[in-house]
């Protein structure tokens, strides 16, 4: 019985993946490779063409996404590494508080967070509206419907996931160890560079893998804060499924964006050295 045990442990979390995620998964592929119509049925006739029909018809969109959320994670990373550094090196007694303050804006709803930043950035909003009256702003000056606009909410929106794993991986920095680097005559760029950065590597691998694959499918932003120039494929997966009804281009759409995503997950594990990290996480 106790060699059971684990098992029997995990078999709650074994037949919630296999309801709410193998289940659909295998649901969505046989979908996507049917044909007919929301009126008459579908029908089940391997149609693989469905792929090569969708990629082609909405390939724009699907590069438009990747460069949006490559955009997002790196302003991401730019942003929340010294933020993450500075609380967990300089923040003392009150990084909880920082913590809190970071963690604060979830409280709020995700789509009400990028509504308030499009009552923000109205080209007549309390802002620019403001800036316009002054006469330090052309008329015709507007940021929504832009790509700044877009890539902005979803660094705004997925901030957060960013700078918790990177402080995680600082907190676990021993200070010592940057002074003995010191103390060997390195500059403080250099034990930086030789000791906290590949020790935060774990932290920023995790960071970047909960920013890009969020901030690339999400509808929202785009939806909000953009225009029909800056249509992501998260927007057109959301019409084909619930607007148009066409449940199989919606289907492979959404497991040729999986697929992309993986491949690049894996390059990008690969280019940053799978070893690498996990040595650095487990010291």
């Amino acid at each position: 019985m106790r060699r059971l045990t684990p098992y029997l442990l995990a078999l709650p979390s074994w037949m919630w993946l296999a309801i709410f995620l193998v289940v659909p998964m295998v649901a969505m592929a046989s979908v996507s490779l049917q044909t007919g119509n929301a009126i008459d049925g579908f029908a089940m006739t391997f149609s693989f063409s469905n792929y090569g029909d969708a990629i082609g018809r909405y390939s724009t969109q699907l590069v438009r996404s990747l460069l949006y959320g490559g955009m997002a994670t790196v302003a991401m990373l730019v942003i929340g590494y010294p933020v993450a550094y500075w609380i967990a090196f300089k923040g003392g007694r009150r990084k909880s508080v920082y913590l809190f303050l970071i963690l604060l804006p979830f409280f709020v709803s995700f789509v009400l967070r990028t509504i308030s930043w499009n009552f923000l950035l109205a080209d007549n909003g309390i802002l620019f509206g403001t800036l316009k009256g002054w006469g330090l702003l052309a008329d015709d000056f507007h940021v929504l419907a832009t790509t700044f606009a877009v890539v902005g909410g979803l660094t705004y929106n997925f901030l957060p996931f960013m700078i918790l794993p990177i402080y995680v991986s600082l907190e676990r920095v021993d200070p010592r160890v940057v002074e003995a680097a010191q103390d060997l005559y390195a500059t403080r760029a250099a034990a930086f560079r030789r000791v906290v950065l590949p020790l935060s590597l774990p932290g920023v691998f995790a960071g970047v893998l909960m920013t890009f694959v969020p901030a690339t499918a999400d509808p929202i932003n785009a939806a909000i804060l953009g225009g029909t120039s800056n249509t992501m494929i998260g927007n057109i997966i959301q019409t084909e499924y619930l607007t148009n009804l066409n449940y199989p281009t919606a289907s492979a759409l959404s497991f040729t964006l999986m697929a992309v995503l993986l491949v690049g997950i894996f390059v990008y594990a690969r280019a940053l050295g799978t070893d690498n990290v996990l040595e650095a996480a487990a010291r």
